[in-house]
């Protein structure tokens, strides 16, 4: 189906990250409190019910990226990058990568999963950052559910700013780590706030945090190289890319994952 850029012509959801490639208006579920019973059942079951887990499937990474206004150069960036992501992945296995993205007034969206890195660079290039506050619950949100549904490795967000509540995040963040999703939470300039935020996030997810300079290239190459590592092959993959990638060590010295 193609891609269409434009927002749909109904309001979203404040609570919901719609898919940019599909017919339905699915709207994810907003976390509820849960006791720790609950959690542990939810967690059983989402093991259970992965076709991930039961097949052994593609290494799945979920791409979430700030489109707000201020974004602009770095979607550029990103979007001739992203290539890096699957290169790097084609010598330890498959990948698959999900675009979800934020911007404007609630707008949230996810493409369908993507295996091809040309296809990925002309979705991409379709879109333009707009004015807005950060939705990154809603982020969490969506990998949340795509953890259940799809088995996702991990998930890559970047961003240069966090305007939310912060123990709403972390709330989110704890259940996605009992999933066991690091998050690698990469982040453009020196935003004390989103700093706290994001330090926390990856921390709560058994993921990582690096900081990246405005307009640094090579700086964001070499950290989504080593969460494509991670997501198509585990801990092992970015253990080895890690003996000649700076960013790959500075990742791994930070996950606190389970053997």
């Amino acid at each position: 189906m193609s891609y269409d850029p434009e927002p749909p012509k109904r309001p979203l959801k404040p609570s919901t990250c719609r898919s940019q490639l599909s017919d339905r208006d699915a709207s994810l579920p907003d976390l509820k409190s849960s006791s720790s019973s609950d959690i542990a059942a939810f967690v059983a079951k989402a093991r259970s019910m992965s076709p991930y887990a039961a097949a052994g499937g593609h290494g799945r990474l979920m791409f979430a990226l700030d489109a707000t206004m201020s974004r602009q150069p770095t979607w550029d960036m990103a979007c001739a990058l992203q290539a890096d992501m699957f290169r790097e992945a084609v010598g330890i296995g498959s990948l698959d990568i999900r675009l979800v993205y934020y911007r404007g007034l609630n707008e949230c969206r996810s493409s369908g999963w993507i295996s091809d890195s040309a296809k990925l660079a002309r979705l991409m290039s379709t879109i333009d950052c707009r004015g807005g506050n950060t939705q990154i619950g809603k982020v969490l949100s969506h990998a949340r559910s795509e953890a259940v549904a799809s088995g996702i490795k991990a998930v890559v967000f970047v961003g240069d700013a966090m305007e939310e509540s912060i123990d709403n995040l972390c709330a989110k963040a704890g259940e996605l780590g009992l999933l066991k999703v690091p998050m690698f939470m990469f982040q453009e300039g020196h935003d004390a706030v989103a700093e706290q935020a994001f330090r926390e996030i990856a921390r709560l997810t058994g993921g990582a945090w690096c900081r990246f300079d405005p307009g640094a290239a090579t700086q964001l190459r070499e950290l989504l190289r080593a969460a494509a590592a991670y997501a198509a092959g585990g801990r092992e993959a970015l253990q080895r890319l890690s003996t000649t990638v700076t960013s790959a060590t500075r990742l791994l010295g930070q996950m606190k994952l389970a053997p």
